[in-house]
């Protein structure tokens, strides 16, 4: 099996394999030209984050700076909105629903690291996906952790970090991010 068959499976793997390490340097340099794109020229945007994401529909829309990992791992719904520097370490599946909305300087996060010392020192890590529903607005500063899935129609509060699932039709806030009611 390799490396990159490891991490997609969820199994440990290592990121400085050769294939996983050229697959990171194409995406991060098309992550480079779209962040370095004028803001009017939309249909080049368009295309190169066509280029990034593994699947997006029409109306994709993510404001510079925009990171990630791998980018094949990451879809997007319909009507997808995100403000400035948004962060996806896509080393599993990140899949996101229709009409979210992330705030500015949100984090997605799926990679894991060993809490054994000598292993993390290895250079080894896995990977978690994290699924987020339809209707969802992130706040901003949001970090939303390895393996988390947040329901359909949930508001997650700026400044959250998200480390368990959050159910559907709720708002949740804090660190760690906890529902405190449910939504309108």
């Amino acid at each position: 099996m390799s490396e990159k068959e490891k991490m997609i499976s969820g199994e440990i793997y290592n990121p400085a394999d050769a294939e996983l390490y050229y697959e990171r340097i194409k995406v991060k340099t098309l992550c480079q030209k779209y962040n370095q794109l004028a803001p009017c020229d939309s249909e080049t945007r368009r295309k190169i984050i066509r280029g990034i994401l593994g699947k997006c529909k029409d109306h994709t829309h993510i404001e510079p700076n925009f990171f990630c990992d791998y980018g094949y791992n990451i879809e997007v719904g319909e009507n997808f909105y995100a403000n400035h520097n948004l962060v996806i370490l896509d080393c599993a599946k990140v899949k996101i629903g229709d009409n979210v909305f992330i705030g500015p300087n949100c984090g997605i996060y799926t990679a894991c690291h060993p809490t054994n010392a000598e292993e993390r020192n290895a250079g080894i890590e896995y990977a978690k996906p994290v699924t987020i529903g339809n209707n969802v607005w992130l706040g901003g500063n949001v970090c939303i952790m390895p393996g988390v899935t947040i329901g359909d129609n949930t508001v997650i509060g700026a400044g959250s970090v998200v480390t368990k699932d959050i159910p559907q039709n709720v708002i949740a806030v804090g660190n760690p991010c906890k529902p405190i009611k449910n939504a309108d």
